[in-house]
């Protein structure tokens, strides 16, 4: 089994900064593409970074210039680092990964359970 633990969420004032990581753990042999999601109530849930297994990313138009997203391949891990947040990137932040498990052929996505980026005075 393979498991993803978000960190690095909470309130932060406009203009501020915060980091994300996600750290997968668990029966992994290789991890291809990684990303970065978030989910606003009432609204489809919008991806904000990806990086491939190569480095090489890819950002939405509303955060480009701004968030930076990056892997640690032998830790397993991934970071957002976002700078100059605004209110309206509020949103629950969640982390997805293409795993190939041991024993596998395949590789499947596993999302992490989210964590919470509140941008407010």
């Amino acid at each position: 089994q393979v498991q993803l633990v978000e960190s690095g969420g909470g309130l932060v004032q406009p203009g501020g900064s915060l980091r994300l990581s996600c750290a997968a753990s668990g029966n992994i042999l290789s991890i291809r593409n990684m990303g970065w999601y978030r989910q606003v109530p009432g609204k489809q849930r919008e991806l904000v970074a990806s990086i491939t297994s190569g480095g090489s990313t890819n950002y939405a138009d509303s955060v480009k210039g701004r968030f930076t997203i990056s892997r640690d391949n032998a830790k397993n891990t991934m970071y957002l680092q976002m700078n100059s947040l605004k209110p309206e990137d509020t949103a629950v932040f969640c982390c997805n990964m293409e795993i190939r498990q041991r024993g596998s052929w395949r590789f499947e996505g596993s999302w992490g359970q989210g964590t919470q980026v509140t941008v407010s005075s």
